[in-house]
């Protein structure tokens, strides 16, 4: 459809897979589950419920009758009870027993919960993949001395890998907040309007245990170990707030990785992959636009942005319920989740093909390395006999004009060309350049690279490899 508006989310950014955990068919046949789930452990406690209604049920679980749904709500407005009709046609044995007990939360709350587990596992999944794929790169490039940067100003060298260990810290950092996210995930359960399973203690003659042990089937029907042990109608909404903070920290880490990689090609050290037809500019045709970082970064402010509204929706919830926060939790869950997983199928792609110029990066380095190696050359002339407090003032005063000659005059930096030639140093250019190794001056970013990766990222890897092997595609 061209005449109505369509989030780029889902027609340009985010991935099948991702779309279909929040689609409409997914979410009707967990409610499907769901009644199942309930009305079985209903039967197994003791309901005059019967196996075949049961199995009816089952039988009807995964061909829903849309069209039915459709028009029955709107003739009575309401999307669950439309819905229970629609399984009540298919299953006229069991249809006076679906929805037994429920509120619409029950089908409502629990699949929300379920929807958002699904999409933290292919998170999950999507992350281990760009764990490997990043920590591939930050392996080979290691020991390739690069100029580091504090405040965007010249520092001392690093690593291409080291800085590569950076966006990968970051995404440790991420997975286990991920991890524990997954972890702590549990269902509503069956608490009835206003959470007290006031309905449920009336079905089992007030048999409390049975009610407990009603919660505890669904839950392990659908997959999860625990339900909240309270709640009002709904869940509480502060779950919404904790998986949309993990998904935040995710495209924090990302916004980084991007900015830094924008920063980079622009010194032409580093380039994101462009395809041979790719077109970089509409005017510029020798353009190549850092496009797949930028789109990184700009999914990422979104999502980073987003997850206020869980925050202002679980803060302002009135008592036991109240439904301003449906509308506001479909958009803004839904598309934290689609942002993100848009945002590491870029991140992979970039990763997966990154390019390096290693010259680019060599020139820049040693157009500022002979500053750094001052020290070294310093003490290299005291050790034949120099004066150390009168090389210090010459060494100043060498760099203050040298450095004008970069800035001011723009041309190459000269600095060892002028220690060479001044007596009081007692060096030769060889033997000033021979302290200008760089490798002299990246300290253990080789071995941080390595014991980082093999101390926490590859426990990672090794613990998930079957989730190891996606493709992922660029659409636009």
């Amino acid at each position: 459809m061209r005449d109505s508006y369509e989030s780029p989310l889902n027609s340009r950014y985010s991935s099948k897979e991702m779309k279909y955990i929040f689609s409409p068919d997914f979410k009707f046949r967990t409610w499907r589950k769901l009644w199942v789930a309930l009305a079985e452990s209903e039967m197994e406690l003791g309901l005059n419920i019967t196996r075949e209604q049961v199995d009816e049920l089952k039988s009807h679980m995964e061909d829903i009758n849309y069209d039915v749904a459709e028009a029955r709500e709107k003739e009575v407005r309401h999307d669950v009870m439309s819905h229970v009709y629609a399984y009540g046609q298919q299953c006229p044995k069991a249809k006076g027993i679906i929805h037994l007990g429920a509120t619409s939360c029950y089908v409502g709350d629990n699949t929300d919960v379920i929807t958002m587990t699904e999409g933290l596992k292919l998170i999950h999944k999507k992350m281990v993949n760009l764990l490997d794929k990043l920590s591939a790169f930050a392996l080979e490039y290691k020991d390739m001395p690069c100029l580091a940067f504090t405040h965007f100003q010249p520092a001392q060298p690093t690593t291409v890998g080291k800085r590569a260990s950076l966006w990968l810290m970051d995404l440790v950092m991420d997975m286990e907040s991920l991890e524990f996210q997954l972890s702590k995930m549990r269902l509503l359960g069956s608490k009835g309007t206003t959470g007290t399973q006031a309905s449920f203690m009336e079905l089992f003659d007030g048999d409390a245990d049975k009610v407990k042990a009603l919660d505890k089937k669904i839950a392990e029907k659908m997959g999860f170990d625990e339900v909240f042990p309270v709640s009002g109608q709904t869940y509480p909404r502060k779950l919404d707030y904790q998986v949309l903070s993990v998904l935040s920290s995710i495209a924090q880490s990302a916004y980084k990785f991007s900015n830094d990689l924008r920063l980079l090609q622009h010194l032409k050290e580093l380039e994101e992959p462009f395809e041979k037809n790719q077109i970089g500019s509409s005017a510029m045709a020798y353009k190549r636009n850092p496009m797949r970082s930028e789109r990184i970064s700009s999914l990422a402010r979104y999502v980073i942005s987003d997850s206020i509204n869980p925050a202002i929706t679980a803060s302002t919830q009135w008592f036991e319920r109240t439904l301003d926060d449906s509308a506001n939790k479909r958009i803004s869950v839904a598309e934290a989740f689609l942002a993100v997983d848009a945002i590491l199928e870029l991140y992979i792609n970039i990763v997966s093909n990154i390019v390096v110029y290693p010259k680019m990066i060599e020139n820049r380095l040693l157009s500022e390395l002979p500053f750094m190696a001052t020290e070294n050359i310093m003490m290299a002339a005291v050790k034949k006999g120099g004066d150390r407090q009168e090389l210090h003032e010459k060494i100043r005063q060498h760099s203050m004009a040298a450095g004008k000659v970069v800035k001011v005059e723009g041309k190459a930096n000269d600095l060892v060309e002028r220690i060479a030639q001044d007596p009081a140093f007692g060096l030769s250019k060889e033997e000033i350049l021979a302290e200008m190794k760089a490798e002299n001056f990246i300290g253990r970013a080789p071995q941080q690279v390595e014991e980082m990766i093999r101390d926490y990222v590859k426990p990672i890897i090794d613990t998930n490899h079957n989730e190891l092997g996606i493709n992922v595609e660029i659409k636009v």
